[in-house]
Protein backbone atom coordinates (compact mmCIF):
# COMPACT_ATOMS: atom_id res chain seq x y z
CA UNK A 1 0.00 0.00 0.00
CA UNK A 2 0.97 3.31 -0.65
CA UNK A 3 1.81 6.77 1.31
CA UNK A 4 0.01 9.43 -0.74
CA UNK A 5 0.61 13.65 -0.10
CA UNK A 6 -2.19 15.67 -1.27
CA UNK A 7 -1.07 19.38 -2.37
CA UNK A 8 -3.78 21.59 -2.80
CA UNK A 9 -4.56 25.58 -2.34
CA UNK A 10 -5.86 26.38 1.12
CA UNK A 11 -9.81 26.63 0.07
CA UNK A 12 -12.34 24.45 1.33
CA UNK A 13 -13.86 23.41 -1.62
CA UNK A 14 -10.96 21.74 -3.45
CA UNK A 15 -10.68 20.19 0.69
CA UNK A 16 -13.71 18.94 0.31
CA UNK A 17 -13.59 17.36 -2.94
CA UNK A 18 -10.21 15.69 -2.62
CA UNK A 19 -11.01 14.30 0.53
CA UNK A 20 -13.83 12.28 -1.29
CA UNK A 21 -10.86 10.93 -3.42
CA UNK A 22 -8.37 10.37 -0.05
CA UNK A 23 -11.31 8.70 1.76
CA UNK A 24 -11.43 6.18 -1.62
CA UNK A 25 -8.22 5.98 -1.46
CA UNK A 26 -7.93 5.04 2.54
CA UNK A 27 -10.87 2.90 2.10
CA UNK A 28 -8.35 0.45 -0.28
CA UNK A 29 -5.77 0.45 2.63
CA UNK A 30 -3.57 3.78 1.61
CA UNK A 31 -2.30 6.19 3.36
CA UNK A 32 -3.31 10.09 2.92
CA UNK A 33 -1.93 13.16 4.44
CA UNK A 34 -2.91 16.89 3.24
CA UNK A 35 -0.05 19.46 3.43
CA UNK A 36 -0.80 22.42 3.60
CA UNK A 37 -0.28 25.48 5.76
CA UNK A 38 -1.27 25.21 9.43
CA UNK A 39 -4.68 26.92 9.56
CA UNK A 40 -5.96 24.27 6.28
CA UNK A 41 -6.18 21.59 9.29
CA UNK A 42 -9.86 22.95 9.38
CA UNK A 43 -11.02 22.38 6.13
CA UNK A 44 -10.59 18.28 6.75
CA UNK A 45 -12.92 16.19 8.68
CA UNK A 46 -12.66 12.80 7.15
CA UNK A 47 -11.06 10.64 9.74
CA UNK A 48 -9.29 8.53 7.30
CA UNK A 49 -7.48 11.93 5.92
CA UNK A 50 -4.24 13.22 7.82
CA UNK A 51 -2.56 16.27 7.70
CA UNK A 52 0.67 17.60 8.51
CA UNK A 53 1.64 21.46 8.79
CA UNK A 54 4.18 22.89 6.66
CA UNK A 55 5.37 26.78 5.88
CA UNK A 56 4.21 27.32 9.51
CA UNK A 57 7.54 29.99 9.84
CA UNK A 58 5.40 32.15 6.80
CA UNK A 59 2.26 31.22 7.74
CA UNK A 60 1.20 31.39 11.31
CA UNK A 61 -1.47 30.12 13.24
CA UNK A 62 -4.94 32.77 12.28
CA UNK A 63 -3.20 33.99 9.08
CA UNK A 64 -5.43 32.14 6.25
CA UNK A 65 -8.35 34.53 7.20
CA UNK A 66 -6.59 37.26 5.54
CA UNK A 67 -6.04 35.73 2.31
CA UNK A 68 -9.64 33.99 2.40
CA UNK A 69 -11.11 37.90 3.00
CA UNK A 70 -8.87 39.36 -0.18
CA UNK A 71 -10.05 36.05 -2.84
CA UNK A 72 -13.97 36.68 -1.92
CA UNK A 73 -13.42 40.42 -2.35
CA UNK A 74 -10.43 40.78 -4.75
CA UNK A 75 -12.27 44.54 -5.64
CA UNK A 76 -10.36 46.49 -8.40
CA UNK A 77 -7.08 46.17 -10.04
CA UNK A 78 -4.84 46.32 -6.84
CA UNK A 79 -6.76 43.75 -4.52
CA UNK A 80 -6.41 41.27 -7.78
CA UNK A 81 -2.88 42.02 -7.99
CA UNK A 82 -2.62 41.06 -4.16
CA UNK A 83 -4.90 37.52 -4.69
CA UNK A 84 -2.07 36.82 -7.37
CA UNK A 85 0.64 37.62 -4.88
CA UNK A 86 -1.26 35.08 -2.25
CA UNK A 87 -1.07 32.31 -5.01
CA UNK A 88 2.88 33.46 -5.83
CA UNK A 89 3.97 33.59 -1.92
CA UNK A 90 2.29 29.87 -1.51
CA UNK A 91 3.84 28.56 -4.57
CA UNK A 92 6.73 29.40 -3.03
CA UNK A 93 6.51 28.51 0.49
CA UNK A 94 5.20 24.74 -0.53
CA UNK A 95 7.76 24.27 -2.74
CA UNK A 96 10.35 25.26 -0.23
CA UNK A 97 8.76 23.08 2.55
CA UNK A 98 7.22 19.80 0.88
CA UNK A 99 10.66 18.12 0.01
CA UNK A 100 11.18 18.29 3.57
CA UNK A 101 7.91 16.98 4.44
CA UNK A 102 7.97 14.42 2.14
CA UNK A 103 10.98 13.01 2.69
CA UNK A 104 10.30 12.66 6.64
CA UNK A 105 6.55 11.02 6.08
CA UNK A 106 7.78 8.66 3.76
CA UNK A 107 5.22 9.69 0.87
CA UNK A 108 5.14 7.63 -1.84
CA UNK A 109 3.27 9.53 -4.30
CA UNK A 110 1.84 12.97 -5.03
CA UNK A 111 -2.04 13.99 -5.65
CA UNK A 112 -1.81 17.71 -7.00
CA UNK A 113 -4.63 19.64 -7.38
CA UNK A 114 -4.33 21.87 -10.85
CA UNK A 115 -4.50 25.26 -9.32
CA UNK A 116 -1.30 24.46 -7.36
CA UNK A 117 1.23 24.27 -8.87
CA UNK A 118 3.84 23.14 -6.34
CA UNK A 119 2.23 19.89 -6.20
CA UNK A 120 3.41 18.74 -9.68
CA UNK A 121 6.67 20.71 -9.50
CA UNK A 122 7.96 19.35 -6.24
CA UNK A 123 6.87 15.36 -7.10
CA UNK A 124 9.17 15.85 -10.55
CA UNK A 125 11.72 17.48 -8.83
CA UNK A 126 11.97 14.47 -6.41
CA UNK A 127 11.77 11.99 -8.73
CA UNK A 128 8.43 10.62 -7.20
CA UNK A 129 4.90 9.51 -9.31
CA UNK A 130 2.31 11.97 -9.36
CA UNK A 131 -1.41 12.59 -10.53
CA UNK A 132 -2.87 15.48 -11.33
CA UNK A 133 -6.93 16.39 -10.59
CA UNK A 134 -8.89 19.26 -11.53
CA UNK A 135 -11.71 20.06 -8.69
CA UNK A 136 -12.21 23.66 -10.56
CA UNK A 137 -12.29 23.89 -14.58
CA UNK A 138 -9.20 22.02 -15.39
CA UNK A 139 -6.48 24.43 -16.80
CA UNK A 140 -5.36 22.45 -19.78
CA UNK A 141 -5.21 24.71 -22.42
CA UNK A 142 -5.56 24.25 -26.29
CA UNK A 143 -6.57 26.84 -29.26
CA UNK A 144 -10.21 28.22 -29.38
CA UNK A 145 -11.27 27.24 -25.87
CA UNK A 146 -10.91 30.10 -23.39
CA UNK A 147 -9.41 29.58 -20.25
CA UNK A 148 -11.75 28.63 -17.10
CA UNK A 149 -11.74 32.49 -15.73
CA UNK A 150 -12.81 34.28 -19.04
CA UNK A 151 -16.40 34.75 -19.04
CA UNK A 152 -17.05 34.44 -22.93
CA UNK A 153 -19.12 31.52 -24.76
CA UNK A 154 -17.21 29.51 -27.18
CA UNK A 155 -17.16 30.13 -31.11
CA UNK A 156 -14.93 27.95 -33.24
CA UNK A 157 -14.21 30.71 -35.52
CA UNK A 158 -11.63 33.40 -36.21
CA UNK A 159 -13.22 36.03 -33.89
CA UNK A 160 -13.86 33.50 -31.52
CA UNK A 161 -9.97 32.24 -31.62
CA UNK A 162 -8.19 35.93 -32.18
CA UNK A 163 -10.36 36.97 -28.82
CA UNK A 164 -9.01 33.46 -26.72
CA UNK A 165 -5.73 34.02 -27.94
CA UNK A 166 -5.93 37.89 -26.76
CA UNK A 167 -7.25 37.04 -23.72
CA UNK A 168 -4.87 34.42 -22.78
CA UNK A 169 -2.06 36.85 -23.29
CA UNK A 170 -3.90 39.53 -20.50
CA UNK A 171 -4.44 36.47 -18.16
CA UNK A 172 -0.53 35.95 -18.12
CA UNK A 173 0.61 38.78 -18.40
CA UNK A 174 -1.60 39.88 -15.14
CA UNK A 175 -0.54 36.54 -13.53
CA UNK A 176 3.57 37.48 -14.23
CA UNK A 177 4.29 37.26 -10.06
CA UNK A 178 2.75 33.31 -10.38
CA UNK A 179 4.85 32.63 -13.57
CA UNK A 180 7.78 34.17 -11.49
CA UNK A 181 7.23 32.07 -8.97
CA UNK A 182 6.57 28.99 -10.66
CA UNK A 183 9.44 29.62 -13.12
CA UNK A 184 12.22 30.44 -10.37
CA UNK A 185 11.17 27.20 -8.29
CA UNK A 186 11.05 25.04 -11.37
CA UNK A 187 14.88 26.00 -11.61
CA UNK A 188 15.65 25.51 -8.41
CA UNK A 189 14.12 21.80 -8.46
CA UNK A 190 16.33 21.32 -11.62
CA UNK A 191 13.15 21.24 -14.27
CA UNK A 192 14.12 24.01 -16.68
CA UNK A 193 11.83 27.27 -17.36
CA UNK A 194 7.96 26.47 -16.54
CA UNK A 195 5.73 29.42 -15.99
CA UNK A 196 2.23 28.36 -16.34
CA UNK A 197 -0.17 26.11 -14.05
CA UNK A 198 -1.17 23.89 -17.55
CA UNK A 199 2.87 22.92 -17.67
CA UNK A 200 2.72 21.47 -14.23
CA UNK A 201 0.24 18.33 -15.03
CA UNK A 202 0.90 15.04 -14.72
CA UNK A 203 2.57 13.08 -17.53
CA UNK A 204 0.57 9.99 -15.97
CA UNK A 205 -2.89 10.45 -15.14
CA UNK A 206 -5.12 13.81 -14.89
CA UNK A 207 -8.45 13.44 -13.44
CA UNK A 208 -11.70 15.87 -13.55
CA UNK A 209 -14.27 16.54 -11.47
CA UNK A 210 -16.14 17.76 -15.15
CA UNK A 211 -18.07 15.42 -17.24
CA UNK A 212 -16.97 15.85 -21.36
CA UNK A 213 -20.60 17.32 -21.79
CA UNK A 214 -20.51 19.58 -19.67
CA UNK A 215 -16.86 21.33 -21.05
CA UNK A 216 -16.66 23.11 -24.28
CA UNK A 217 -15.70 21.03 -27.17
CA UNK A 218 -12.17 19.83 -26.62
CA UNK A 219 -9.82 18.34 -29.45
CA UNK A 220 -6.40 18.15 -27.71
CA UNK A 221 -6.63 16.58 -23.99
CA UNK A 222 -4.25 13.95 -23.56
CA UNK A 223 -5.23 9.98 -23.64
CA UNK A 224 -4.15 10.25 -19.55
CA UNK A 225 -6.97 12.44 -19.02
CA UNK A 226 -10.23 11.21 -17.22
CA UNK A 227 -13.31 12.94 -16.54
CA UNK A 228 -14.96 10.88 -13.49
CA UNK A 229 -17.38 13.45 -12.24
CA UNK A 230 -18.26 15.45 -8.47
CA UNK A 231 -15.47 13.35 -6.41
CA UNK A 232 -18.12 13.09 -3.35
CA UNK A 233 -17.83 10.99 0.01
CA UNK A 234 -20.14 7.72 0.30
CA UNK A 235 -22.81 7.60 2.80
CA UNK A 236 -22.15 11.32 4.17
CA UNK A 237 -18.75 10.43 5.61
CA UNK A 238 -17.00 13.61 7.47
CA UNK A 239 -19.81 15.88 5.49
CA UNK A 240 -20.25 19.36 7.18
CA UNK A 241 -21.73 19.71 11.08
CA UNK A 242 -24.90 21.96 11.47
CA UNK A 243 -26.54 20.97 8.19
CA UNK A 244 -29.89 22.53 8.65
CA UNK A 245 -33.08 19.87 8.37
CA UNK A 246 -34.91 19.70 5.50
CA UNK A 247 -37.59 22.36 5.60
CA UNK A 248 -40.90 21.10 4.76
CA UNK A 249 -41.16 22.04 1.07
CA UNK A 250 -45.57 23.16 0.31
CA UNK A 251 -46.53 20.84 -2.76
CA UNK A 252 -47.72 23.05 -5.59
CA UNK A 253 -44.95 26.35 -5.65
CA UNK A 254 -41.84 26.53 -6.95
CA UNK A 255 -38.49 25.65 -4.57
CA UNK A 256 -35.37 27.63 -5.17
CA UNK A 257 -31.87 26.84 -3.69
CA UNK A 258 -30.07 29.83 -3.53
CA UNK A 259 -25.94 29.65 -2.25
CA UNK A 260 -22.93 31.67 -3.04
CA UNK A 261 -20.33 29.04 -1.96
CA UNK A 262 -18.00 29.12 1.30
CA UNK A 263 -16.20 32.72 0.37
CA UNK A 264 -19.11 34.32 -0.75
CA UNK A 265 -21.74 33.53 1.65
CA UNK A 266 -21.39 37.12 3.42
CA UNK A 267 -23.10 39.25 -0.20
CA UNK A 268 -26.30 40.07 1.61
CA UNK A 269 -26.90 42.05 -0.78
CA UNK A 270 -26.93 40.07 -3.94
CA UNK A 271 -29.38 37.25 -1.65
CA UNK A 272 -31.39 40.00 -0.96
CA UNK A 273 -32.08 40.50 -4.68
CA UNK A 274 -32.73 36.94 -5.13
CA UNK A 275 -35.30 36.83 -2.22
CA UNK A 276 -37.56 39.80 -3.58
CA UNK A 277 -37.17 38.11 -6.93
CA UNK A 278 -38.46 34.84 -5.31
CA UNK A 279 -41.56 36.50 -3.37
CA UNK A 280 -42.40 38.21 -6.79
CA UNK A 281 -42.77 34.70 -8.54
CA UNK A 282 -44.72 33.00 -5.29
CA UNK A 283 -41.54 30.67 -5.11
CA UNK A 284 -40.46 29.03 -1.96
CA UNK A 285 -36.45 29.82 -0.98
CA UNK A 286 -34.14 28.44 0.85
CA UNK A 287 -31.04 30.55 1.61
CA UNK A 288 -27.57 28.75 2.62
CA UNK A 289 -24.89 31.42 3.45
CA UNK A 290 -21.79 29.31 4.94
CA UNK A 291 -21.58 31.36 7.97
CA UNK A 292 -21.18 34.34 6.11
CA UNK A 293 -24.45 36.17 7.75
CA UNK A 294 -25.53 37.00 11.00
CA UNK A 295 -28.57 36.41 12.54
CA UNK A 296 -29.85 39.86 11.69
CA UNK A 297 -29.28 39.74 7.87
CA UNK A 298 -31.08 36.19 7.94
CA UNK A 299 -34.23 37.87 9.52
CA UNK A 300 -33.88 40.61 7.17
CA UNK A 301 -34.00 38.13 4.33
CA UNK A 302 -36.87 36.27 5.40
CA UNK A 303 -38.76 40.16 5.43
CA UNK A 304 -37.41 40.12 1.88
CA UNK A 305 -39.00 36.89 0.88
CA UNK A 306 -36.76 33.43 1.68
CA UNK A 307 -38.61 31.20 3.19
CA UNK A 308 -35.91 29.53 4.97
CA UNK A 309 -32.41 30.90 6.07
CA UNK A 310 -29.33 29.01 7.43
CA UNK A 311 -25.81 28.44 7.37
CA UNK A 312 -25.44 25.29 5.60
CA UNK A 313 -27.57 22.94 3.95
CA UNK A 314 -27.10 19.38 2.37
CA UNK A 315 -26.89 20.76 -1.17
CA UNK A 316 -27.46 16.95 -2.50
CA UNK A 317 -30.76 16.60 -0.92
CA UNK A 318 -31.56 20.41 -0.81
CA UNK A 319 -31.00 20.17 -4.60
CA UNK A 320 -32.92 16.77 -5.08
CA UNK A 321 -35.86 18.50 -4.38
CA UNK A 322 -35.45 21.88 -6.01
CA UNK A 323 -36.70 23.24 -8.97
CA UNK A 324 -34.02 25.43 -9.77
CA UNK A 325 -30.91 26.72 -8.41
CA UNK A 326 -29.29 30.15 -8.10
CA UNK A 327 -25.75 30.04 -7.45
CA UNK A 328 -21.99 31.52 -8.09
CA UNK A 329 -21.14 28.86 -10.74
CA UNK A 330 -18.96 27.18 -8.28
CA UNK A 331 -18.32 23.61 -9.84
CA UNK A 332 -18.79 21.63 -6.75
CA UNK A 333 -22.63 23.17 -6.53
CA UNK A 334 -22.97 23.20 -11.42
CA UNK A 335 -22.07 19.28 -10.90
CA UNK A 336 -24.19 18.53 -8.21
CA UNK A 337 -27.29 20.47 -9.81
CA UNK A 338 -26.58 18.41 -13.14
CA UNK A 339 -26.47 15.46 -10.86
CA UNK A 340 -29.87 16.39 -9.26
CA UNK A 341 -31.43 17.44 -12.42
CA UNK A 342 -31.99 20.95 -11.49
CA UNK A 343 -31.45 24.27 -13.93
CA UNK A 344 -29.08 26.49 -12.56
CA UNK A 345 -29.33 30.60 -12.79
CA UNK A 346 -25.76 31.40 -12.16
CA UNK A 347 -24.18 34.25 -10.71
CA UNK A 348 -20.53 34.54 -11.46
CA UNK A 349 -18.19 36.21 -9.10
CA UNK A 350 -14.38 35.12 -9.09
CA UNK A 351 -12.16 32.62 -10.01
CA UNK A 352 -13.03 30.05 -12.55
CA UNK A 353 -17.04 31.09 -12.10
CA UNK A 354 -16.97 32.74 -15.38
CA UNK A 355 -15.76 30.09 -17.44
CA UNK A 356 -18.42 27.62 -15.23
CA UNK A 357 -21.18 29.92 -16.03
CA UNK A 358 -20.25 30.60 -20.02
CA UNK A 359 -20.47 26.26 -19.87
CA UNK A 360 -23.60 26.28 -18.18
CA UNK A 361 -25.28 28.52 -21.11
CA UNK A 362 -23.56 26.64 -23.73
CA UNK A 363 -24.77 23.05 -22.39
CA UNK A 364 -28.44 24.43 -22.54
CA UNK A 365 -28.81 23.36 -18.38
CA UNK A 366 -29.28 26.98 -17.34
CA UNK A 367 -28.78 30.82 -17.71
CA UNK A 368 -26.40 33.58 -16.00
CA UNK A 369 -26.72 36.83 -14.63
CA UNK A 370 -24.42 39.64 -13.88
CA UNK A 371 -24.21 39.45 -9.72
CA UNK A 372 -23.37 42.85 -9.44
CA UNK A 373 -25.61 44.04 -12.32
CA UNK A 374 -28.86 41.93 -12.41
CA UNK A 375 -31.37 43.69 -9.96
CA UNK A 376 -34.18 41.59 -8.72
CA UNK A 377 -36.56 42.06 -11.58
CA UNK A 378 -33.88 40.71 -14.34
CA UNK A 379 -33.67 38.03 -11.38
CA UNK A 380 -37.26 37.12 -11.15
CA UNK A 381 -37.48 37.08 -15.43
CA UNK A 382 -34.60 34.55 -15.40
CA UNK A 383 -36.01 32.38 -12.57
CA UNK A 384 -39.27 32.01 -14.58
CA UNK A 385 -37.73 30.72 -17.46
CA UNK A 386 -35.94 28.15 -15.76
CA UNK A 387 -39.13 27.06 -13.76
CA UNK A 388 -40.79 27.10 -16.75
CA UNK A 389 -39.39 25.85 -19.64
CA UNK A 390 -38.93 22.32 -20.40
CA UNK A 391 -36.26 22.51 -22.28
CA UNK A 392 -33.44 23.02 -19.39
CA UNK A 393 -34.77 19.34 -17.88
CA UNK A 394 -34.39 17.72 -21.31
CA UNK A 395 -30.79 18.67 -21.40
CA UNK A 396 -30.09 18.30 -17.70
CA UNK A 397 -31.63 14.64 -18.24
CA UNK A 398 -28.90 13.39 -20.40
CA UNK A 399 -26.07 15.47 -18.63
CA UNK A 400 -27.03 13.93 -15.40
CA UNK A 401 -27.05 10.76 -16.99
CA UNK A 402 -23.29 11.10 -17.60
CA UNK A 403 -22.32 11.52 -14.17
CA UNK A 404 -24.52 8.67 -13.20
CA UNK A 405 -21.48 6.44 -15.07
CA UNK A 406 -18.44 8.91 -14.55
CA UNK A 407 -17.61 7.31 -11.67
CA UNK A 408 -16.62 9.68 -9.60
CA UNK A 409 -14.65 9.14 -6.48
CA UNK A 410 -14.15 5.52 -6.58
CA UNK A 411 -13.04 5.59 -9.91
CA UNK A 412 -10.85 8.41 -9.41
CA UNK A 413 -8.95 6.42 -6.76
CA UNK A 414 -8.99 3.26 -9.60
CA UNK A 415 -7.44 5.50 -11.97
CA UNK A 416 -4.83 6.60 -9.67
CA UNK A 417 -3.67 3.32 -8.47
CA UNK A 418 -3.57 2.20 -12.25
CA UNK A 419 -1.62 5.41 -13.11
CA UNK A 420 0.81 4.26 -10.29
CA UNK A 421 0.98 0.49 -10.76
CA UNK A 422 -0.84 -0.27 -7.54
CA UNK A 423 -2.46 -3.54 -7.32
CA UNK A 424 -5.05 -4.72 -9.95
CA UNK A 425 -6.59 -2.54 -12.56
CA UNK A 426 -9.93 -2.23 -10.97
CA UNK A 427 -12.65 -2.05 -13.37
CA UNK A 428 -14.02 1.02 -12.94
CA UNK A 429 -11.29 2.37 -14.83
CA UNK A 430 -12.90 1.26 -17.87
CA UNK A 431 -15.78 3.20 -17.27
CA UNK A 432 -15.34 5.97 -20.04
CA UNK A 433 -12.97 8.72 -20.54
Amino acid sequence: MAHFGVVAPAFFSHFNALEALAGELAARGHRVTFLQRPDAAAFLRDPLAAFHAVGADRYPAGSLAASLRRAANPGGPLGLRGVILDMARSTDMLCHALPRAIDALGIDAIIADQMEAAGGLVAEGLGIPFVSVACALPVNREPGIPLPVMPFAYADDARGHQMVEGSTRVYDWMMGPHRRSIDANARRLGLGGRGALHECLSPLAQVSQTIEAFDFPRRALPPHFHHVGPLRRPNGRGSAPDHAPMPAIAPGRPFVFASLGTLQGQRFGLFKRIATACRALDAQLLVAHCGGLDAGQERALERHGATWVCAFANQGAVLAHADAVVSHAGLNTVMDAISARTPILALPIAFDQPGAAARVVHAGIGLKASPRFAGSATLRGQLARLLGESSFATRLEAMSSSVETAGGAARAASIVESALGLGQVRESVAAGG
